[in-house]
């Protein structure tokens, strides 16, 4: 696989929740850090996403927002 984002995470599905139309995908990249996704249930298919299975977290982003307690 090639692909330009630099943020890619290996990790281990460890949860789908499927909805109607889309799933959150729960990934597991080690460390403690879990890595959740919403993705249609279509592209769920066509990846063959299964819990268990490797996958990779890619994040890609224009921008991240960060916040503090008061």
């Amino acid at each position: 696989m090639k692909i330009s984002a630099r943020n890619q995470f290996k990790g281990k599905i460890t949860e789908i929740n499927e909805g109607a139309v889309n799933a959150i995908v729960t990934i597991d990249i080690g460390g403690g850090n879990i890595v959740s996704s919403t993705i249609s249930m279509a592209a769920v298919k066509e990846l063959g996403l299964e819990v268990g299975k490797e996958a990779y977290a890619i994040i890609k982003a224009t921008s991240v927002m960060v916040g503090v307690d008061e």
